[in-house]
């Protein structure tokens, strides 16, 4: 927020000086967290298609699952349990909020979540929704599927293993458990 209110001007009754306009943004986030976090208990905010369905299929065949998110571990906690479920939620590892010093587009968050669950980048796919996140995961080594959202769709993911406009879910499946497993064997040489 502060980027953005620095790119095209501090509201006229704003506060003046740092100290003041970072509690300003600080109370901005703990508001837009608190509206968001609603609409999830209520469940106003269902899951994307198929996110549902690739979990629970890489569950069931054992591969590991995490959650990699610059937003507060709370609130990603929270959103992984509502809308997945506790007995799911249990089963993914979260990564979220200050656990590295750099946010994404660094690939800190990705590197610290293959070295905890001891699996090497190579052997990782991620599912991402923006350039940012795109960047941080091929920046960590790892396979890049990303699935464009609104906000995202006019972005460049020309660096992409692959992009679909969602994971899906039967009877339009884009993509499952195999497609990733094939995509970490695929070897490009130029």
């Amino acid at each position: 927020m502060t980027a953005y209110f620095n790119k095209t001007g501090w509201p006229a009754k704003s506060p003046k000086t740092d100290d003041e306009r970072k509690e300003f943004i600080a109370s901005l986030h703990k508001r837009k967290t608190e509206l968001f976090m609603a609409l999830i208990e209520k469940k106003l905010l269902p899951l994307r298609p198929g996110v549902q369905r690739l979990i629970d299929e890489a569950l069931g065949k054992g591969v590991k699952v995490a959650v990699c998110s610059t937003s507060n571990e709370k609130a990603v906690s929270a959103i992984v349990s509502c809308l997945l479920g506790p007995d799911r939620a249990e089963k993914i590892t979260i990564f979220a909020g200050d656990v590295v010093p750099r946010k994404k587009p660094d690939p800190a968050i990705y590197i610290l979540a293959s070295t905890t669950l001891g699996v090497d980048p190579s052997s990782c796919v991620v599912v991402e929704d923006s350039t940012i996140g795109l960047a941080a995961a091929k920046a960590a080594g790892m396979k890049c599927i990303v699935t464009k959202s609104g906000y995202t769709a006019e972005e460049d993911f020309g660096t992409a293993d692959a992009v679909f406009d969602c994971i899906g879910d039967p009877p339009e499946v884009r993509f499952d458990l195999e497609f990733c497993a094939n995509l970490l064997q695929t070897q490009f040489v130029s």
